[in-house]
Parts: C-alpha cells; structure tokens; sequence
C-alpha cells in the first residue's frame, strides 16, 4: 500500500527521519498507512490491483477481505492503520462510540483504538484516563479548566502498548512515534489543546458538549491480556483480540512458513528490520515502513529476515 500523509500542527519530520518516508509537511504527523476512509485513501502500490484506491478494492473485489455473505455490501473497510509523529502534545480528546456516531456524524463509525510505542523520548507521557468520579465532577473540572486535577498522565516507552476504548480520554504528548490500530474513522472530540492557534490563525475549535456526553466516568483502564506463543523462527505476541480488532507482534528471526489460511484479511506493518515475503511463487522484499495486505485464504506463505512486525485483523464485529 502507498500511504497518504496528513499535515498536523503537532507533527514534525521523524516520519521521514526514522521510516525513510518522503514526507510532504514540514509539520507531518501522521502517516495513513493502509486507508480506505474518504479523507485520505491508501492506493495499491503493485501487483493486479495497482493503482487503485484500498476503498475500491474493497467495495469491487470483497471477497479479498472475507466471505461476502457475511458484511453488508454498504459496510466501511473496518481498519485505519496510522504511524503518528507527536513532536508536541497532542490535543485532550475522545471518540464517540459507533451507536452516537451513527447518529451525530453522519453515519461515521465509532473510534476505538490502540497504540504501540514505537519511539518514546525520556520522560514522554500521554494522558490516559482522567480523575473524575462522577458526571458531574468531570463537567465541573472541564469547565473550570482543572486539567492537573482532572487528567491521568502515564510516563510511556518503546514497546508499550495501550488500549483506548470509545469514551476514553487520551492524548499523545511530546517526543512520542506510535503506530495506531482503530476503527476506520476520523471523528475526535477535542476538550482541550493548550490555547493553541490554528493554521488560521484562530484557536482551534473545541467540541466540549459533545466529548461530555460520550466519555466515560469513571474512567475505566482496561488491561490487554498479551500472550506470546512461538514457532519456529518467529515469536507471535497477541496484544488485543476483541469485537473491533486483533492486534499482533511478529518477531521474525530466520525464515518462518504459515501453512493455514486465514478466513478474513491481513494487514502487515514493518516496523523494524528488513527481510522478505514469499507468496505464490513471488518473492516481495520487505523493509521498514513497509505495509502490506495478506488477502483472505492467502498461503502458504514465508516471511524471512529478521524483522518486527504489526499484524492487525477485523474482529467479530
């Protein structure tokens, strides 16, 4: 997949720096690295398909993904792949559930995601979670501004991994590189942005009514049961497997065969190293910042080298 880059008031250059990335902005932040959503689509880099955008593929060759009795023809691609360069905090935000999207954002998905620390400078946080116990108590707080009272600060490294929910508040800050697994979708409910001005020249806006009525109180941390299984050559770390995703870390050292096909789609991100992918007789060099799709019922399949991967796949839902 060829990725879209999106300029960002908060990004910088460690997308170019750290992936090789030829990126656009001075100010990139984020990288869409496997998009079918309207505002930024991923185009097929090679093979049959070349050239097309990952939302065509979808809607015109279904059976790709998964088995087509079983997805609404009208269904959204489900998955939105980022790498996300916060060379400065990251607005306070939340994301409405799908049932509240449906309804306020024009049939927009709901936003739940997850977060792998690829990079993290010492001493770097995020917001996670916030103090309040009570609706009213976390109005209160919004709207007086208490915001060392009200919010949860977590200090974060390189390989930590993070589960947020729709209706929890979050935020990346500084010196932080992730690449994030959610539900395709581009709806966030800013609730505070450090009185920052926008590329226009005005404070950006804030949706504090909004972000009131979808997050959580209390806040719940929710704790991914990761668990590593290993095969020969390489080491698989499940992180999250629920209704919107499953999220895996492959380490590859030396050449390892998948013999059984999957029922649904693939999405393969390289995080580190280099290698390569053998598949139907073709053999595809892998190198980080590569993304890539493993269509349904693929395989065998090698992958070789000594490589760090994400893998995300659709969950039940």
């Amino acid at each position: 997949m060829e990725p879209v880059f999106q300029e960002r008031i908060w990004g910088g250059t460690k997308l170019r720096d750290k992936f090789g990335y030829d990126i656009p902005y001075a100010n990139t932040g984020e990288c869409w690295a496997v998009s079918a959503h309207p505002n930024g689509q991923s185009i097929v880099r090679n093979g049959e398909y070349q050239g097309l955008p990952l939302g065509e593929l979808w809607r015109r060759h279904r059976s790709l993904f998964c088995d087509p009795a079983l997805v609404s023809p009208d269904a959204p691609f489900p998955l939105l792949i980022k790498i996300l360069d916060a060379s400065d905090d990251l607005s306070v935000q939340v994301h409405p559930d799908d049932t509240y999207a449906a309804v306020h954002e024009n049939g927009e998905l709901g936003k739940t995601e997850c977060w792998y620390i690829l990079d993290a400078e010492p001493d770097a946080e995020i917001i996670y979670g916030h103090r309040a116990q009570s609706k009213e108590q976390f109005v209160e707080e919004v709207r007086s501004g208490n915001w060392s009272g009200l919010l949860t600060r977590v200090k974060v490294k390189a390989g930590d991994f993070y589960y947020i929910p729709s209706g929890t508040l979050h935020a990346l800050g500084r010196g932080i590189v992730v690449l994030e697994t959610q539900q395709s979708s581009d709806t966030t409910y800013r609730v505070y942005d450090y009185n920052r001005i926008g590329q226009d020249g005005k404070p950006r806006e804030l949706h504090l009514d909004k972000a009131i009525e979808v997050t959580s109180v209390p806040h719940q941390a929710v704790e991914p049961l990761i668990h590593s299984t290993v095969q020969r050559d390489c080491v698989r770390t499940t992180m999250i497997s629920n209704a919107f995703f499953t999220v895996q870390k492959w380490d590859i050292t030396g050449t390892a065969l998948f013999k059984e096909p999957s029922d649904h789609f693939l999405i393969v991100s390289v995080i580190d190293g280099t290698g390569a992918l053998e598949c139907e007789d073709t053999l595809y060099a892998l190198r980080k910042g590569d993304h890539f799709l493993l269509p349904r019922n693929v395989g065998p399949y090698r992958i070789s080298g000594r490589l760090e991967l994400i893998v995300s796949g659709p969950g039940e839902k």
